[in-house]
């Protein structure tokens, strides 16, 4: 069911217009006497194989998206039981790193999903937090935590912050937007001006056959480009593959301080 759902959540009412209006140019050129055999490999080299290469590169970025996620995640989650465990821990710095984690990952995800121009205030908000966990590993210094722990540490920062970095940028910036563009204009366009192929299919295996392959050219061309639309930005919430940010968990699952676990 779930497979079957997200197969016609491609077909919107962009879908149906753009059908209409295909199956209305082929009576039009049906009427007329307007037929012509077009060759179909003209659609494959113009614009399948544009579209199926935005398509994958949307898709890339998705998966480096969740790469980053997975290390931001990580991240947070190491810090947090550097601060509970190393040196002996201590109460209060697990209370402050796991607030911080908290408070991380819900500025990491209101900065990924507000719309461009109003990420700053998000995405500055991310950095005052990464700031304050600078200013916590300090804190283990001052606690005597030893050298090589606090390189350590500063590495699991440093990461955060790289990861940040390239997650954002595949939030700010998209596939080629020329690429886009071309490939959007063709394919809402082509089922239409294909309609003298539809009518000489029409005359010769009948008007219900010409019709049904301008239906079918339509549903096929508009779907992939409403799929190349809902892959082109993982943060929205719109399609079935966007990133998803969950509720993180995990960090509750920990065991809590003072609890050293079952042998």
């Amino acid at each position: 069911m779930d497979l079957l759902r997200q197969f016609f959540r491609i077909f919107d009412l962009q879908v149906a217009l753009i059908a209409a209006l295909a199956v209305a140019a082929t009576w039009g050129c049906i009427v007329f006497g307007i037929r012509s055999d077009l060759p179909s490999s003209l659609i494959a080299v113009a614009i399948v194989f544009p579209i199926v290469f935005s398509i994958g590169a949307a898709y890339q970025r998705r998966e480096e998206a969740l790469k980053s996620l997975a290390a931001l995640r990580a991240g947070i989650a190491s810090l947090y039981f550097a601060h509970r465990d190393w040196d002996g821990g201590g109460r209060e710095d697990a209370e402050r790193a796991l607030g911080l984690g908290r408070r991380l990952y819900a500025a990491l995800r209101a900065a990924l999903m507000a719309r461009p121009g109003e990420r700053d205030a998000s995405t500055l908000e991310v950095y005052s937090i990464l700031s304050a966990y600078s200013r916590s590993n300090e804190r283990l210094r001052e606690r005597g935590l030893g050298a090589t722990e606090l390189s350590r540490i500063s590495n699991f920062l440093w990461s955060m912050t790289t990861e940040f970095e390239k997650i954002r940028m595949i939030a700010d910036y998209r596939t080629p937007g020329s690429l886009r563009a071309f490939s959007k204009i063709y394919l809402n366009v082509f089922p239409i001006l294909y309609a003298p192929f539809y009518a000489d299919i029409a005359e010769k295996g009948g008007a219900v056959f010409g019709y049904g392959v301008a239906i079918a050219y339509a549903c096929v061309l508009v779907g992939l480009d409403n799929i190349q639309d809902r892959l082109e930005n993982p943060f929205d919430g719109v399609g079935d593959d966007d990133v998803r940010f969950d509720p993180y968990h995990e960090l509750e699952a920990a065991p809590p301080f003072g609890d050293t676990g079952s042998a």
